[in-house]
Parts: structure tokens; C-alpha cells; sequence
């Protein structure tokens, strides 16, 4: 007789194994010659080693499934150990665009044109500047297409970085080290991991930096391969500061760009690179830009009409300004 132990290392223990332990009690039930225990997020298995290499891989298939929804039915359960495909079943109406199963069954999708055009020209690029207003979903989006290739394995890690205080990065002033410094630059980020990733597995991921969220100074002198890189809040950043970012990508990596040419931050004697910077790489293959507009707003909506109001305003002054 041999034995197994199988550690539940990136899955919600609780969600595998199910109140009351329910789902476990499945997988008795259909493994009935293995003896199946689950101490904390691990399960111990013995019986012969034929059935413990059958019940292995039936796990990771379960894990896998998991990893990629945050849940799993009894039903998908039975159709992962009888072989049949639980993907085909799984939220049918929303296969075709749904971006990430966020937690507590979030679907989360491109939900203006502008959002799809973003997804569709990731899929082409391995470089992608998404640039809108506020409340646009750049963001949101993006960091939405990164997990989802994290989850499908098409990357081994997340890199999202953006400029900190403005763009020089100055944190010396503020109290607390160096995580409590930068964190509220970087909320907006962790926010959208919350929606997408469950609590523990999102703490795994930073734990083992899977998952890294640093301010932009802190990618110099690195090079990032297998890893889905966003830069936010570029429009924060100088053309030396995203020259030194995007010569970080290497060979099987990607990277989006997301900015917001009219919140602009830096101090009046630094000029934003973003802008710059989109004109140097236009037209090189493989670089593709985005542009969403307050039509992709998808916040409250009056956050539509305010921008509206505002670039009308910034219209008018610039008329004067001409004239």
C-alpha cells in the first residue's frame, strides 16, 4: 500500500472540499478502494499506487477548474471524474466574453465596445496602450486580462507598477516603511485583484510573488519574462521613466500601458512621457493603442456628464488661449 498527501496550496480549502465536507465525500464515494482523510488544506490518501496516480490526476484537474472560476458545483465535480468537459456547461450565456470568475460569482467581462476593442488588441499585441478618462475600465481591464492569463497559464507572474506621489516618487516625507508609504498610490490596483482573486489564494500569490505590486522606480535594472506587466497612471511617468519600463518585457511577456491624459499630476517642471512616447512606437508591429472615450464610462452616471463638462471647459479655455 502507498500513500499520498496532496497540499491545496493555490485553491480555497473550504471550496474544495465543501460544507460539511460534501465534495470531499464525492470524491470517496467515487475513489471508495482509497482511504481519503483532509487535515487543514491537505488530503492523505492511501491505496494502491495505480488508483493514487488516477486520484491524483483527477485532483488537478479539480484544482485547475477551481483555480481558473473561484468554485465548483457537485455537478462539474461528477463531470471532471467521469471524464466529461464541465466547461462546456459552466455559465454557457457568457462563454465567449467573460474575462475572469471573480469571487462570489463575478462575471467579469468588456462591457462598452471600446473595453472589447482592448481585449481583442491584447490578444494581438504583446504591448498595448489603453488611454481614457476616468472610470473607463482601462484598469480594471487590464488587470482583469492579466489574471486571466495567469490562470490559464500563459504567464508564471503579474507585474503591476505605477508611479508613486506623482511622478518623482518622493516618499521620504511619509510616515510608516515602505509597504505603508506606497499602498494607497497602489489601491486601485488591489481593488481589482479583491474583485477577481479569493482573499487566501490572492495572499498566496502575493506571498510567493506571483503577484507583484511595487511602485515604477522599482523595476529598473529587472527583465520580466513569463510575466503580464501593467504600468497605471502612466500619464504620471517621464519618457526616460517609460523607455526604462518598456525595455523591461522580455522574450514571452506582455504589458499594457493605461493613462489619463487629463489628470495629469507632475510638478509644472516635468512634462508627462506618455504622450511622447505614444508617438515614438506608432507603427511599430506589434504595439497597439487604445483609445476610450467618456462613452465607456461605467461608473455612476454622472461621472459621464462630469467629464463631458470638464473637457468642454478645457475647450473653451483653450479657444481663449488661441485667440
Amino acid at each position: 500500500m502507498s500513500e499520498l498527501t496532496i497540499k491545496l496550496e493555490t485553491v480555497d480549502p473550504v471550496e474544495f472540499f465543501g460544507f460539511n465536507n460534501n465534495k470531499l465525500k464525492i470524491l470517496k464515494k467515487e475513489f471508495n478502494k482509497l482511504n481519503i482523510s483532509a487535515r487543514g488544506n491537505k488530503i492523505i490518501v492511501a491505496g494502491s499506487q495505480e488508483d493514487l496516480d488516477v486520484f491524483s490526476e483527477k485532483v488537478h484537474q479539480l484544482v485547475e477548474y477551481l483555480e481558473r472560476y473561484g468554485k465548483i458545483s457537485d455537478q462539474h465535480i461528477e463531470e471532471i471524474l467521469h471524464g466529461r468537459n464541465p466547461y462546456e456547461t459552466n455559465f454557457p450565456q457568457f462563454q465567449d466574453n467573460v474575462l475572469v470568475y471573480g469571487n462570489n460569482g463575478t462575471l467579469v467581462r468588456a462591457r462598452t465596445e471600446n473595453q472589447q476593442k482592448l481585449v481583442d488588441s491584447s490578444e494581438n499585441n504583446d504591448i498595448l496602450f489603453a488611454i481614457g478618462p476616468a472610470g473607463t475600465g482601462k484598469t480594471y481591464t487590464a488587470v482583469a486580462l492579466a489574471v486571466r492569463a495567469l490562470k490559464n497559464k500563459s504567464v508564471k507572474k503579474i507585474i503591476l507598477t505605477r508611479p508613486a506621489v506623482e511622478a518623482g516618487e518622493n516618499l521620504g516625507f511619509l510616515p510608516g516603511d515602505l509597504k505603508e508609504k506606497i499602498d494607497p498610490y497602489l489601491r486601485p490596483l488591489y481593488d481589482a485583484l479583491d474583485d477577481m482573486i479569493p482573499p487566501d489564494k490572492l495572499a498566496y500569490y502575493m506571498q510567493n510573488r506571483v503577484i507583484e505590486v511595487a511602485p515604477l522606480a522599482y523595476m529598473r535594472g529587472r527583465t520580466l519574462d513569463n510575466a503580464f506587466m501593467i504600468l497605471d497612471e502612466a500619464q504620471n511617468a517621464t519618457t526616460l521613466q517609460l523607455k526604462m519600463f518598456l525595455t523591461r518585457i522580455g522574450p514571452s511577456a506582455q504589458c499594457i500601458i493605461t493613462g489619463d491624459m487629463t489628470q495629469i499630476d507632475l510638478p509644472k517642471n516635468q512634462q508627462s512621457g506618455l504622450k511622447k512616447t505614444m508617438q515614438i512606437l506608432d507603427g511599430i508591429e506589434g504595439i497597439g493603442m487604445v483609445h476610450l472615450s467618456a462613452e465607456d464610462v461605467v461608473r455612476h452616471r454622472l461621472v459621464k456628464d462630469i467629464i463631458k463638462a470638464f473637457d468642454k471647459d478645457a475647450e473653451r479655455e483653450q479657444h481663449f488661449k488661441n485667440n
